[in-house]
């Protein structure tokens, strides 16, 4: 499940004028992952021919051994290399891939696909879009090229390096689609139902937002008003008389209005979630919380609304079940973004026991946090400690 924005990716890259592209930094990428192809051709063709040169058995016999070879190497060594590769075309996949670690069938397929099928065509694509126009640059440097003629390539030589940036872009945005089709085929079924949820969710939290701000500015200023004036109105009334009394019981009226409609705009949606963000909102309902809690977020930036949102609301829901269910005397909120995730854990000394299986608020939790494609993993054996992992994809703004 992806985020409903659209993505900068090599494919959309390609539709930009040749500066922009070539400072989007994508041939570059384009380039480096493309080289990297070598290893995986090197590798394909060096076991067989070790095999070949060195063992003095019947074909039939080499063959086997290659193909077991083939595989051992392609699940020890060539999985983790294609994977780390692929960052270089689709950053945001590797993240889904470390994320959701029961792809290992469709992992392999991709390796055996890249590493069998796929390399030799990305050095191919990578020698002609660089082959032709190096040539052209090289003329001044040929003894038998005639000097009119070195003139006249090296600017069409350096006219098709730039344009050389296309075919590589295109090529990587094509093995990225390949990827996803094959790590994820079910992507394409389900993507526009994703993208609605997503949309739902996003117009959904904005009427939230709207609502508190509202409240806020509305009909919690009014109540603010009406306190200080019924106050004001005791101060010129005799001590002790009817009115007196009548507007000292109407004055705690109002501030009992006014503390459950504070409390119900913070539910609604903490306004330090959106002017603060995420790590100050968790710190502000931690610091409501009847146990004691402590908290260590370390964000490095702020995060997208959406994401802030659901880690808030996640976290904001454990720490109300350590209050209610747990018998908790203490809890911690500990999170960091590594490796392109959020990742936040809420763990408590209580009694353990919570079961995300049991349809309960957690099975609610989980799937609002699936829009984000995030995951919920609870971990809470009888007797405890009890701690909730959430894990989101998402990109800090260090300049929030």
């Amino acid at each position: 499940m992806f985020p409903s924005s659209p993505r900068h990716d090599a494919l959309s890259a390609i539709t930009r004028g040749p500066l922009k592209l070539l400072a989007s930094g994508w041939p570059w990428r384009s380039l480096s992952y493309l080289a990297l192809s070598a290893v995986s051709g090197a590798a394909v063709l060096t076991i067989p021919l070790l095999l070949i040169f060195k063992l003095d058995v019947p074909d039939v016999v080499v063959v086997a051994l290659a193909a077991v070879l083939m595989v051992i190497f392609m699940r020890l060594i060539g999985l983790p290399f294609e994977l780390w590769r692929l960052r270089l075309v689709d950053a945001e996949l590797a993240t889904r891939i470390q994320i959701r670690r029961r792809l290992a069938p469709r992992q392999l397929s991709y390796v055996v696909a890249s590493m069998l099928a796929l390399w030799w065509i990305d050095l191919g694509v990578l020698v002609f879009s660089l082959g032709v126009p190096l040539f052209m640059l090289s003329a001044p440097l040929q003894p038998t090229a005639p000097t009119w003629l070195a003139i006249w390539l090296c600017p069409f030589g350096a006219l098709l390096l730039l344009v050389s940036a296309y075919p590589m872009t295109a090529w990587v945005g094509a093995r990225a689609a390949m990827a996803r089709a094959i790590l994820f085929p079910q992507d394409r079924v389900l993507g526009e139902v994703v993208r609605s949820r997503a949309r739902l969710v996003d117009a959904f939290e904005a009427e939230r937002r709207r609502i508190e701000r509202d409240l806020h500015d509305g009909a919690q200023q009014r109540l603010v008003t009406l306190t200080m004036k019924l106050g004001l109105a005791r101060l010129d009334l005799p001590p002790g008389s009817a009115l007196a009394t009548d507007l000292r019981d109407a004055h705690d009226l109002a501030t009992g209005a006014l503390a459950e409609l504070r409390e119900l705009i913070r539910g609604i949606h903490p306004k330090v979630l959106t002017d603060r963000g995420l790590a100050a909102a968790v710190q502000d309902v931690a610091g409501h919380s009847e146990v004691p809690v402590k908290v260590d977020l370390r964000l490095g930036g702020r995060l997208s609304a959406t994401i802030e949102t659901a880690v808030y609301y996640a976290v904001s829901e454990a720490l109300t079940n350590v209050v209610k269910h747990s018998g908790a005397t203490q809890c911690s909120v500990r999170g960091e973004v590594r490796g392109g995730s959020l990742v936040v854990e809420v763990s408590d000394d209580g009694v353990g026991g919570a079961d995300i299986s049991r349809g309960s608020g957690l099975q609610g939790l989980a799937d609002r946090l699936a829009v984000v494609d995030g995951t919920l993993v609870v971990s809470s054996p009888v007797g405890g400690p009890t701690t909730l992992r959430v894990g989101i994809p998402c990109q800090t703004d260090d300049s929030g």
